[in-house]
């Protein structure tokens, strides 16, 4: 589902007529890279941009996103869940628990209360996007719908705002076509992320530009 509800975060001007909707994973390092240029694009539309940021959390290949999608969850409930996002992709070398925790007394949120049983509260919230993202076809992260048609092209800050430009004009598409359409189960059982190393070098995670479910 790309249609944004009550739950979602939402950045930017809430009424905007424009949507990107993310669907990531904070352990991906092409959402962190993906990261600040969503928030270019909304921050620079004058208000015609707005950005909703759903969990995709890729458990079998990134031991800390569970993890970091509660802590972020969390962290929202204190009113900080933009400001702990953006610091959770900006020290992704580091996604353990004493981590987050510190990133959040950083920002002057309750460390105590983004991990561990506290955290656990969110994990039905991580879930339902999850599972929103498989029924809208996500196959991997980052993956970015725009208007609720799927973008097909690399999240550069030029070809998004040519895209959105052309999604309420000629209809031109600009490499945003129709998502395609598959069933898969929540994979992560347990409501825990795992605790192991992270990857020496995440870039090697994928070839690509995203990191495949």
């Amino acid at each position: 589902m790309t249609v944004p509800t009550a739950g979602d975060h939402v950045l930017g001007n809430p009424d905007a007529p424009v949507t990107l909707f993310e669907y990531g994973d904070y352990e991906c390092p092409y959402c962190a890279a993906a990261a600040p240029v969503l928030r270019h694009v909304v921050e620079d539309s004058d208000g015609q941009v707005r950005l909703v940021f759903r969990n995709f959390p890729i458990a079998d290949r990134h031991p800390y996103a569970l993890t970091a999608a509660l802590a972020a969850e969390a962290a929202g409930a204190q009113g900080g869940f933009w400001e702990m996002n953006e610091r959770i992709f900006a020290r992704q070398e580091r996604l353990d628990d004493a981590a987050l925790r510190a990133y959040a007394d950083e920002l002057g949120l309750d460390g105590s209360l983004v991990v561990g049983e506290p955290a656990q509260a969110f994990a039905d919230k991580v879930e339902a996007d999850f599972a929103a993202g498989l029924e809208a076809g996500v196959g991997g992260t980052p993956t970015v719908f725009i208007d609720g048609r799927l973008w097909s092209g690399r999240v550069e800050e030029g070809a998004l705002r040519r895209a959105i430009g052309m999604s309420n004009g000629s209809g031109a598409n600009g490499g945003v076509q129709p998502g395609p359409r598959r069933q898969r189960r929540w994979p992560l059982g347990l409501r825990r992320a795992q605790r192991e190393p992270l990857p020496e070098d995440p870039e090697e995670d994928h070839p690509g530009d995203r990191c495949d479910y």
